[in-house]
C-alpha cells in the first residue's frame, strides 16, 4: 500500500516560475487518505485522465474499491453526442457497474448509492455556467448529503477561470445548463464551485454535506493550461474551449457553431449571412448527429487562426460577433429558435429582448454589472487559488 503522506496538498503554495500544474487526480497518496478500505463510487468521463491513464484504471489497479462508475452527458468514454441519452452499462476492462446520471434521471437515487461510502467527482470544466457537468456536480453534492455519502472533488484547472463575466442566473431560468445563480463565466474550478454551492446553502441539505476538495498545485487563476483531452466532442481544443463562452449563445438561434466539421465552436455560419467570404458545409458524424444546418453552405467568421495567447488575454465575453450577426441577417425575427433556448443559455429573457431591441454592447454589459459585482464578492470567499 502506497504510504498516505502528509496532508500538505491542501495548503497552496504560491507558484514558481514554470512549474507544472498538478491536478487532484495526481495526488493519489492524499486521495487513498479518503478512499482507503472504502466502498467508492467515481464520477467521470474521458478526461478524468492522470496522464495518458483513466483515474479507474488508476485505482483499480493499485487495488482500490471502486464499485461503481457515475456516467455523466456525453458517457463515460465520453462517446454521445449533446443531449443524447446516456445508457447504464458496465466497464469492459474492469467490470465496474455503469449507472447514468443523463438518461432517465440526473440525480443519484438512494439504491444507485447504496453501499457506497465515498464518491470521487473527477471531470474537466470549462468555467461556463451552461455546461453540464458542473450541474452534474451539483445533484451529486445533493444527493450524498441526502444519504450520508462523503464527496471528494479532484480539482482541476479551468481554462477560462481567469475572469468573471455575463448576466447573473435568474433562477426563474434555471435548468440543467443553469442550476445555480451564476453568471455565465464563473471564474471558479470545480472546487470552488463545490465548495460555493455547499457554503452559499445552494444545494438542498448543504449543512449536511461532507465536501473535500483535493486542490491543484502550482495553479493560479492566469495560470495557462493546455488542455490535455477535449472534455467533449464539440470542444476538441483548448481554442474551442476558450472560445465556448461567447459563442455558445448560438446555440439558440439559427446558426451553426459548425457541429459537422471537424472545428465545433472554432466557426460560425449561416446560409443568409451577407459576407460569402468563408464558408463551411456541416455534416452529420461522430459529434454530431443532426447538426444545425445540416447539408446547409453556411456563411460566417473563422476563429481558427487567433493565438491561443490572444483569446486567453479576453477577460471578457465576446458580444460583438452576436450581435453582428443579428443586425446582418434578413431575416431577424427567425433568428432566435422558437422554444426560447436562448433565454436558458443567457440565464434571462432580458438579453434576447436586449439584442432585438438592438441595444448596444455596452448597455447590454451595463444592465448585468450590479448583479455580477454581487457575484464577485461571494466568489472571493471560496477560491482556492490566487
Amino acid at each position: 500500500m502506497l504510504s498516505l503522506g502528509s496532508l500538505a496538498a491542501f495548503s497552496q503554495p504560491k507558484p514558481a516560475e514554470n512549474q507544472r500544474v498538478i491536478i487532484g487526480a495526481e495526488q493519489i497518496e492524499t486521495l487513498l487518505h479518503f478512499i482507503c478500505d472504502k466502498q467508492t463510487a467515481l464520477v467521470v468521463n474521458h478526461s478524468s485522465l492522470i496522464g495518458s491513464t483513466h483515474l479507474v484504471d488508476s485505482l483499480y489497479d493499485i487495488g482500490c474499491c471502486v464499485t461503481r462508475i457515475f456516467a455523466p452527458e456525453h458517457g463515460f468514454r465520453g462517446g454521445a453526442d449533446a443531449g443524447e441519452t446516456v445508457a447504464d452499462g458496465q466497464d469492459i476492462r474492469t467490470g465496474i457497474p455503469i449507472v447514468s446520471i443523463y438518461g432517465t434521471k440526473k440525480k443519484p437515487s438512494c439504491e444507485d448509492l447504496e453501499g457506497i461510502d465515498v464518491v470521487v467527482f473527477d471531470i474537466q470544466d470549462v468555467g461556463a455556467r451552461f455546461y453540464t457537468y458542473i450541474s452534474t456536480m451539483f445533484y451529486m453534492m445533493e444527493a450524498c448529503a441526502e444519504n450520508g455519502k462523503q464527496i471528494i472533488i479532484l480539482d482541476r484547472p479551468n481554462p477560462n477561470g481567469h475572469y468573471v463575466d455575463g448576466p447573473v442566473l435568474d433562477m426563474r431560468f434555471s435548468s440543467f445548463i443553469g442550476i445555480a445563480p451564476l453568471p455565465v463565466v464563473h471564474g471558479c474550478t470545480v472546487g470552488e464551485l463545490a465548495r460555493l454551492f455547499a457554503g452559499e446553502y445552494w444545494t438542498s441539505h448543504a449543512d449536511q454535506i461532507d465536501l473535500q476538495v483535493i486542490p491543484c498545485k502550482n495553479y493560479t487563476h492566469n495560470t495557462p493550461y493546455d488542455l490535455p483531452v477535449g472534455p467533449s466532442p464539440n470542444l476538441p481544443n483548448t481554442r474551442a474551449a476558450l472560445l465556448y463562452p461567447s459563442l455558445c449563445f448560438f446555440e439558440g438561434t439559427q446558426v451553426s457553431l459548425a457541429r459537422g466539421t471537424a472545428y465545433p465552436f472554432q466557426m460560425v455560419g449561416h446560409p443568409e449571412y451577407p459576407d460569402s467570404s468563408f464558408s463551411f458545409v456541416p455534416r452529420r458524424g461522430f459529434a454530431a448527429r443532426y447538426p444545425p444546418q445540416e447539408g446547409n453552405v453556411c456563411y460566417g467568421m473563422d476563429f481558427r487562426d487567433i493565438p491561443l495567447d490572444t483569446l486567453r488575454r479576453m477577460d471578457s465575453l465576446n458580444l460583438s460577433i452576436l450581435l453582428d450577426f443579428f443586425w446582418r441577417m434578413p431575416n431577424q425575427e427567425s433568428f432566435f429558435l422558437p422554444n426560447r433556448f436562448f433565454d436558458l443559455l443567457a440565464g434571462n429573457n432580458t438579453l434576447r429582448q436586449q439584442i432585438m431591441d438592438c441595444k448596444s454592447e455596452a448597455e447590454i454589459r451595463a444592465s448585468w454589472q450590479y448583479d455580477l459585482k454581487l457575484f464577485k464578492e461571494i466568489r472571493k470567499k471560496y477560491l482556492l487559488y490566487p
